[in-house]
């Protein structure tokens, strides 16, 4: 088992299931489940609480909106895994919070680093946002490249990167 592996893809296309079922073959032991979505509105929590029907009771989750390198860096071992979904709305909840894009590339780096010397498997999902038109406002450009950014800053970091297309994986890395 790969120890950083990266999942990336478009909107519903299986990052979610695909990283349950790498935490399936991962073995007994602890899991944990690093949550950074918020339930800042209704279909937003009608969508977390989909993704907890979707995974089974054995996981401990986590939720770390800001903070996932602190949260990664604090968990028990020995873990078997820890899921981390995702990146897409940790990099959206990091320019919220009022952080300049230096200190977001910043976070991503300290996330790289911990994942690199955490102790277990680690699973990041993240969306591909790079793959479309140019948006049409300086927001949604500032952020579709703070994640590209940042994705790559990961992709860098991991063992294994894949690619989520319509349910299926295609190895990228």
């Amino acid at each position: 088992m790969a120890k950083i592996t990266l999942l990336t893809g478009g909107a519903r296309s299986g990052k979610s299931t695909r990283a349950l079922e790498i935490a399936d073959a991962a073995g007994a032991g602890r899991r944990f489940f690093i949550a950074s979505g918020e339930a800042l509105d209704d279909e937003m929590a009608v969508r977390i609480a989909r993704h907890k029907e979707n995974r089974s009771k054995e996981f401990e989750t986590i939720e770390a909106p800001l903070k996932v390198a602190e949260a990664i860096a604090s968990l028990d071992v020995p873990a078997a895994i820890a899921i981390f979904d995702c990146l897409t709305l940790w990099v959206s909840n990091l320019m919220g919070s009022g952080a300049s894009d230096a200190e977001i590339l910043g976070e991503a780096d300290r996330l790289a680093k911990t994942l690199t010397a955490a102790p277990f498997p680690v699973v990041v999902v993240t969306d591909e946002v790079g793959m479309g038109i140019v948006p049409d406002n300086a927001m949604s450009r500032r952020y579709r490249d703070l994640l590209g950014w940042t994705n790559q800053k990961i992709a860098a970091a991991a063992d294994q990167v894949i690619l989520m297309v319509a349910g299926c994986s295609l190895r990228v890395k």
